[in-house]
């Protein structure tokens, strides 16, 4: 669902929150604003599907979504979720190709999306526009490199617990050596995101239980001791 009526103030107000923009003078802010476009998408709403051939780029600013594909069996695999501040699109954005996987609604969320043409433009005409885009993608390689490396050399149970450990660090506040994953993924979720199946998570959940390493609440997971979880990486890593 478009929306018209959101002023340029709002629109830079809204634009302050995208993490990327954070350093951002209000001429940045601007300069951004002026070629957004607002749209609004209910929850398991579509945004982009795989292989489509817009070519957006979109700023979360309220809401989150998923990001995933479906194999040839049709089993998901979830790359990631993305919450407010995030933004997603800008490889198609940079290179025009189709899309590489799908994003889907994973509540009502608010969304700018800003055209092939203006993104390629702001990438060329604004230093710091250029730099958040270069950053974030290098942060994207990083990340992609730390998956392969846990997928080809750490066995199950320690993928659940490094899958643990990214979420509390990125999604949660780290206090007195504990953090809570408000929005934790559930046992399905968290099996499509490392490449295992339901069960495989639910015994190494229940074992963490047992050591007294984390604790389960509602939708919430309670990392109660992150550096022994770090140290139970690690030591399975080496």
């Amino acid at each position: 669902m478009d929306c018209k009526n959101i002023s340029l103030e709002r629109t830079i107000q809204l634009l302050s929150l995208i993490k990327d923009f954070k350093r951002f003078s209000s001429a940045d802010l601007e300069a951004v604003a002026r070629v957004c476009h607002w749209q609004h998408y209910h929850k398991e709403e579509a945004i982009v599907r795989y292989h489509d051939e817009s070519n957006s780029a979109f700023l979360i600013a309220q809401g989150a979504v998923r990001v995933n594909y479906f194999s040839l069996a049709g089993k998901e695999v979830i790359l990631c979720d993305l919450t407010a501040g995030e933004i997603f699109g800008e490889l198609t954005a940079i290179d025009g190709r189709p899309r590489s996987a799908t994003v889907v609604a994973k509540e009502d969320s608010l969304l700018a999306s800003i055209s092939s043409s203006a993104f390629i433009e702001l990438i060329y005409t604004n230093c710091n526009f250029a730099s958040a885009v270069l950053q974030r993608l290098t942060s994207q390689i990083r990340r992609l490199t730390e998956r392969v490396f846990e997928v080809e050399t750490l066995k199950v149970p320690n993928r659940i617990r490094a899958k643990l450990l990214h979420l509390a660090q990125t999604q949660a506040v780290i206090v007195n050596n504990e953090a809570i994953i408000s929005r934790a993924p559930t046992h399905v979720e968290l099996a499509c995101l490392i490449g295992t199946h339901r069960e495989a998570v639910t015994r190494e959940l229940n074992k963490l239980k047992e050591k007294k390493i984390i604790c389960c609440r509602g939708h919430e997971i309670r990392i109660l001791n992150i550096d022994r979880l770090a140290e139970m990486v690690d030591e399975y890593a080496s």
